[in-house]
C-alpha cells in the first residue's frame, strides 16, 4: 500500500482515524498519547483506559472527541509504562492491527505515528522501518490516504529516509 510521510503534530491532523502509540494499559501520558489527550480531552484518555487493559500488539478503538477524526485507535506496541520496551514484533502486530481496524470501521484515511519508539524505547530508524514495512505490506479495502507522521525535523528526516528505503525495495 502507498504511504506518505509528513511532519507535525498529530493531534493537528485530519483524518477518519489517528492511530495513538499506547502502552498496554491504555492511559495516555506522554509523546503522541500526550499529544492526542491534550487534542481529544480528558474524556478521550477516560474512554481509552476503560477499554484497557489490551493484550501487547492489540488495539481498541475510540471516539475521537475534540480531534478531527471519527477514531483514535490505540494501538499497544509497548508493555504498560515501566513494564518493559517495544519489540519490532510488537510494533509490527500493533501496526497490522490498526490497519486492519481502520479498514473494518470503513476509514479511508489514517495517521500513524513511529509505534513503540520514543518513550518506548525502540530505536526509530529501525522501528521506522518495522511500521513502514507493515503499511507497505497491507492490502486495504477502504484505506487510500495512509500518512506516517513524525513530530521533529530530526524524526522526519529518519522516517523519510527509512521510508524511502521501504519504498524502493517494494515487492
Amino acid at each position: 500500500m502507498q504511504f506518505t510521510v509528513v511532519q507535525g503534530d498529530i493531534a493537528a491532523q485530519t483524518a477518519d482515524a489517528l492511530v495513538n502509540a499506547a502502552g498496554t494499559s491504555l492511559q495516555m501520558g506522554s509523546g503522541v498519547a500526550g499529544a492526542l489527550r491534550r487534542g481529544g480531552g480528558e474524556a478521550l484518555n477516560q474512554a481509552a483506559v476503560a477499554k484497557g487493559p489490551v493484550d501487547l500488539g492489540d488495539v481498541a478503538v475510540t471516539d475521537a472527541y475534540d480531534l478531527d477524526a471519527e477514531y483514535v485507535i490505540h494501538a499497544a506496541a509497548m508493555p504498560h509504562y515501566g513494564d518493559g520496551q517495544a519489540t519490532a514484533e510488537s510494533i509490527r502486530d500493533a501496526t497490522r492491527n490498526a490497519l486492519e481496524r481502520a479498514d473494518d470501521l470503513g476509514c479511508e484515511s489514517l495517521v500513524i505515528p513511529a509505534l513503540g519508539c520514543g518513550v518506548a524505547g525502540f530505536p526509530l530508524a529501525d522501528g521506522a522501518r518495522v511500521v513502514a514495512e507493515a503499511i507497505r505490506d497491507f492490502d486495504s479495502e477502504s484505506l487510500a490516504d495512509v500518512r506516517f507522521i513524525a513530530y521533529s525535523d530530526d524524526s522526519y528526516e529518519t522516517v523519510s529516509r527509512v521510508a524511502d528505503e521501504i519504498r524502493d525495495r517494494s515487492p
